[in-house]
C-alpha cells in the first residue's frame, strides 16, 4: 500500500501565516519529515520543491493552539535529549547496549544495507505479534530514484524495501490515516523523523498505541533528487530509460546500480555514488543536524565498517555487519528476543570504537557549534537543542578546525545574501 507520493515541483516563494513554519523556511530548516502535514491534513501538504526536496505547503491557516502544538514536535525548531539514567555519551548519545549483529537469514542479510539487521527485527517484530504492521520508506513505483511510503506486513514487503534509499521521504505524512488504522506499528524513519514521532508520542496517546516501537539508522543527510539524477548522468542514463534503482544493498556496502528498461545495468561504487556525488547534494538543516544517529529511537542499526590499520573506514564488498544500539528498554528486550528467535546474531562491540569507524558523523558533530554560531551571527535561525552537549563535542576539535568551520558557514550565508 503506498501511502506518500511527492507532487509536482513548487518554484513559489515559500511563505506562511505560521510564525514557526516562517522561521523553519526562513532559516531553510526543514527536514521533510512530513509531521506538520501529518498532524494537520487539511491545512498543509507537502510537495516536492527546487532543487528536489520535500517541504509543507500551506493550505489553510494554522489556529494559535495548532501552531503551539506545531512547535512543540517540529524537528526543525529543535530537539530536546534527555538520559534518564542511560549512558550518555558526548558523541552518540544515551543508549543501553552497542552490539554488532547481521541477520541469520543470508537473503535478508545480503537485502540490506549493512548486514540485514534492520530488516531481521522487523520481519521478527512482524512473527512475533509485536506489531501487525511496519511503515517505512521504499522506491517510488513511478519514478525509480524517488522514495515513497509503504506499509509492510510480510516478508516481501521488508526484502522489497530493503537497502538505504539516499532521496527524500516525508513518512509522517500520513500519520492521522495510520493512527486511525488502529494498528500497532513499527515505525522505521530518519532521526529527524523519529524525532517528531516521540514528541508526538508523548503528548498523545493514541500515538503511543499506534507506534509502539520506533527504529532508526545513522544518517548522513538527504540529498536532494537532484543528486539522484546526477547519479543517472554519471551512469550515462536517465529517468526515463531506468526500470528500477537501488541506492545500496545486494552486499555491503553495495553498488548504485540502475536496472534499464532495455535490460542492461548500470552501476558505481558506494565511494563514488555517496562520497563523490550524493553527499554534495544534501539539505542544509542536515549540515547542522545534532543527531544523525537516532537518539529518539527505540533501536538504531549503522554500518559496523571494517577499518584500515590507520582506523579508517574500508569499504571493500564483504558480508554486511550492522552495528545495532539498543537506546531503551523496549529496544534492548527487543534485540534480546530476536536474538532468541535465531532471526539476529549479535557479537560484542566496544563504543570507543565507534568514532573510527563513523567518521562523517564524529566531524559533523564536532563542526556543528561553530556552524550555528556563523548562523546566529549572520542573523540567520538555527534550531535550539538541549541535552546534546555542544560544547563538550566542539571541544573535541582543535581551534583552527572550528574557525575553519565557522568561517566557511558565515561565507555561505553571504554568498546566499549575494546571490537574492
Amino acid at each position: 500500500m503506498v501511502l506518500n507520493m511527492p507532487l509536482k515541483n513548487h518554484g513559489n516563494p515559500i511563505v506562511f501565516s505560521n510564525r514557526s513554519l516562517n522561521r523553519v523556511a526562513g532559516g531553510n530548516l526543514c527536514a521533510g519529515c512530513g509531521a506538520c502535514a501529518g498532524v494537520f491534513p487539511d491545512k498543509l501538504t507537502m510537495e516536492m520543491s527546487p532543487p528536489g526536496f520535500l517541504r509543507p505547503r500551506e493550505i489553510a491557516p494554522l489556529n494559535s493552539t495548532e501552531e503551539d502544538a506545531l512547535a512543540r514536535f517540529c524537528p526543525a525548531l529543535g530537539q530536546t535529549v534527555d538520559a534518564r539514567g542511560r549512558s550518555d555519551h558526548t558523541l552518540w548519545g544515551p543508549y543501553l547496549e552497542m552490539r554488532t549483529g547481521w541477520s541469520t537469514d543470508p537473503e535478508v542479510r545480503f537485502a540490506g544495507a549493512s548486514g540485514g539487521a534492520l530488516s531481521g527485527l522487523l520481519l521478527h517484530l512482524l512473527e512475533s505479534g509485536e506489531v501487525e504492521a511496519v511503515v517505512q520508506i521504499a522506491a517510488a513505483s513511478d519514478r525509480p530514484i524517488a522514495n515513497q511510503t509503504v506499509i509492510s506486513t510480510d516478508r516481501t514487503g521488508i526484502l522489497a524495501a530493503a537497502g538505504s534509499r539516499y532521496a527524500p521521504s516525508a513518512p509522517l505524512t500520513q500519520l492521522t490515516e495510520l493512527v486511525a488504522s488502529g494498528r500497532r506499528h513499527a515505525f522505521v524513519g530518519k532521526p529527524c523523523d523519529v524525532v517528531a514521532l516521540r514528541a508526538l508520542a508523548n503528548e498523545r496517546q493514541e500515538v503511543a498505541v499506534a507506534f509502539p516501537i520506533m527504529i532508526s539508522f545513522f544518517c548522513a543527510g538527504v540529498p536532494s533528487e537532484t543528486g539522484g539524477q546526477a547519479v543517472l548522468t554519471a551512469l550515462g542514463t536517465k529517468s526515463e530509460a531506468v526500470e528500477r534503482f537501488r541506492y545500496r544493498g545486494q552486499g555491503w556496502p553495495g553498488r548504485a546500480t540502475a536496472m534499464l528498461k532495455d535490460g542492461r545495468e548500470e552501476s558505481m561504487s558506494y565511494h563514488d555514488s555517496w562520497g563523490v556525488i550524493l553527499s554534495k547534494h544534501v539539505q542544509h538543516r542536515c549540515k547542522i543536524c545534532a543527531d544523525g544517529t537516532g537518539k529518539a529511537a527505540d533501536i538504531v542499526c549503522a554500518d559496523a565498517w571494517e577499518s584500515d590499520a590507520a582506523g579508517y573506514p574500508v569499504f571493500d564488498e564483504a558480508e554486511g555487519i550492522s552495528l545495532i544500539v539498543s537506546r531503551t528498554e523496549l529496544g534492548a528486550r527487543v534485540l534480546k528476543s530476536a536474538v532468541a528467535a535465531d532471526r539476529i546474531e549479535t557479537d560484542t562491540f566496544d563504543v570507543e570504537h565507534l568514532a573510527t569507524i563513523q567518521t562523517g558523523q564524529r566531524e559533523r558533530r564536532r563542526a556543528l557549534l561553530a556552524r550555528l554560531l556563523a548562523l546566529r551571527l549572520a542573523g540567520r535561525p538555527v534550531p535550539l537543542y538541549k541535552g546534546l552537549h555542544l560544547w563538550s563535542v566542539a571541544r573535541q576539535n582543535p581551534f583552527l578546525r572550528n574557525l575553519k568551520n565557522f568561517l566557511g558557514m558565515f561565507r555561505r550565508v553571504l554568498k546566499a545574501r549575494l546571490r537574492g
